[in-house]
Parts: structure tokens; C-alpha cells; sequence
């Protein structure tokens, strides 16, 4: 993925700014602009450094995180995978509302946006198109898992 751009202005980024870079990531592709700048608008961003904590295991789960440079890894998981640019976690807990089932440990330098539960889910309502995204993902996920336990 390219690198974050704000038009030369990275010391003050906008919420315009911020929609049109989750713009670009598939989670919220089919998502409007207006919609977007308004999620960010309600999120928090958040930076971490190598082997830094993000999430653990049995935290509350009151945000998705979306990765907007970096990378980071599930701990615990049998089939991890190295998150990048533009993926997600903390789905689960968000649509469940049960606590994290994993800790996210950065693997390099991190920076993330943290979108509250309320807000992600009233966009979610709105737009049920991220819904189905996310339900591809996790069906990939699972598929994945299921791949590397009948190779085991």
C-alpha cells in the first residue's frame, strides 16, 4: 500500500483527510465520504512500538482498530497472520460485545485508528455494506483456519 499523503499537510491532517485514507482501504470502500469524516470525527489514534500491547486477551471490547501504518500480530491464535495497512481487528468482540478473544502485539513501529463500538455499529446500520465485508473477511478467516487444521 502507498504510503499515508495529506497533500503536503501531515502535521494537521483533517477529517477529510483521515475519510479519504479509510477510503481506500476495502473495509470502507462503498462507504461516503460524509459518513467516513463523521467516524473519524468519533475515533482516537493511537501509536505503538515494537512488541507494544495493543489489545489482550479478556480486554472489553469497545473499539475495532484499523491499521493505518505498520504491522502487528495476533498471539494465540493457531493460524496468525502479520496484520498490515488497511486490515482490522477486534470485529468479534465489537459485533458480540464479549471480551477480546486474542492479544495484538505490534511487530514494528504501529499507528491506528481506534473507532468506537457505538459509532462503527451506527455506521454498520447505516451502511450494511461494511457488514458483508466484514463477513467475507471472517469466512476467508475461517476458511483459512480450517485449510491449516486438515494440514496438521
Amino acid at each position: 500500500m502507498e504510503p499515508l499523503t495529506f497533500g503536503g499537510y501531515w502535521d494537521q491532517p483533517s477529517s477529510g483527510d483521515w475519510a479519504n485514507v479509510l477510503a481506500r482501504f476495502s473495509l470502507f470502500s462503498g462507504i461516503s465520504k460524509r459518513r467516513l469524516r463523521k467516524l473519524v470525527r468519533d475515533s482516537t489514534f493511537a501509536e505503538f512500538g515494537r512488541g507494544d500491547i495493543v489489545v489482550a486477551t479478556d480486554d472489553a471490547a469497545d473499539s475495532l482498530y484499523v491499521i493505518l501504518s505498520g504491522t502487528a500480530k495476533a498471539l494465540g491464535k493457531a493460524a496468525a497472520r502479520t496484520l498490515g495497512a488497511g486490515d482490522y481487528f477486534g470485529e468479534l468482540g465489537l459485533l458480540d460485545g464479549a471480551p477480546r478473544s486474542a492479544t495484538v502485539v505490534a511487530t514494528r513501529e504501529l499507528h491506528v485508528m481506534r473507532l468506537p463500538r457505538r459509532s462503527f455499529l451506527e455506521l454498520a446500520q447505516d451502511d450494511p455494506a461494511i457488514s458483508f465485508t466484514m463477513l467475507r473477511n471472517l469466512g476467508a478467516q475461517f476458511q483459512r483456519l480450517e485449510t491449516q487444521t486438515a494440514q496438521a
